[in-house]
């Protein structure tokens, strides 16, 4: 088994106990937050209007920042469909400007309507058959440009994912072909989602936000072979573990 550590990221988008994600920021520049929106996310709406919560709990920045800068990250954020109602464990320099822009702490909403924990789905009637995750499948070629994105579900690709196209789960994603685009599993931040792949030379791999590049290189072991990809914790940290099939 080979191991690599993620990249340093700027960014964590998870799921939470409330019906809200969770948009951790790591180190302390707003312009590689943004750097990073953009890279995974494109300048179009990826989300469809989910509401966010920030966690400055991994911010380092020594700076205050700026009514400019708060503004930007928020538009960034708005920009790929998320939509930003809350945070926490902020500094007391980024409170004002934030309450500023209508967010309210973490605590505040939490005892609110707004975000109320998730009510347990009532239980199948007595004989019902579960209902199986939603599949994409996709059976020509991805060209350069293209995007294919299996909201809510696995997405399967039976045919080759070519430079610069682009393939998305919120679950799992198999290509039975060589997958040489970029290719975003567990994209609402399943941390169990996989990638699978025939052929593994992909420009960038991404599982619940944690994610590499090709320029870093890929392991020997899985370059151009059979390989799978999925998220391990440790350390403190997840890290994405390539693995040949």
């Amino acid at each position: 088994m080979t191991r690599t550590l993620s990249s340093d990221v700027a960014l964590e988008i998870r799921p939470t106990a409330w019906p809200v994600l969770c948009a951790r920021l790591r180190g302390g520049r707003i312009e590689a937050v943004l750097a990073e929106l953009q890279q995974r996310y494109g300048a179009t709406g990826f989300f469809d209007q989910e509401p966010l919560l920030l966690d400055f709990s991994q911010w380092t920045g020594s700076e205050p920042p700026t009514a400019l800068e708060v503004d930007a990250l928020l538009r960034g954020l708005k920009a790929v469909g998320l939509r930003p109602l809350a945070y926490q464990a902020a500094r007391a320099d980024w409170q004002p400007l934030l309450q500023a822009q209508g967010l309210l702490p973490a605590s505040d909403v939490a005892q609110g309507v707004a975000v109320e924990p998730a009510a347990a789905p009532p239980p199948p009637p007595a004989g019902a058959l579960a209902q199986p995750a939603r599949t994409l499948v996709v059976d020509r070629p991805l060209r350069s440009g293209q995007q294919v994105y299996a909201r809510g579900g696995d997405l399967v690709v039976l045919a080759m994912v070519n430079p610069g196209a682009e393939v998305i789960a919120d679950g799992h994603v198999h290509v039975y072909a060589p997958l040489r685009g970029r290719v975003i599993a567990g994209a609402r931040g399943d941390a169990a989602a996989r990638i699978f792949a025939l052929i593994f030379e992909p420009e960038l791999v991404s599982i619940a936000g944690v994610y590499q590049t090709a320029e870093r290189g890929w392991p020997p072991a899985v370059q151009g072979r059979a390989a799978q990809v999925r998220l391990r914790h440790e350390g403190g940290r997840d890290t994405l573990l390539f693995e040949p099939l």
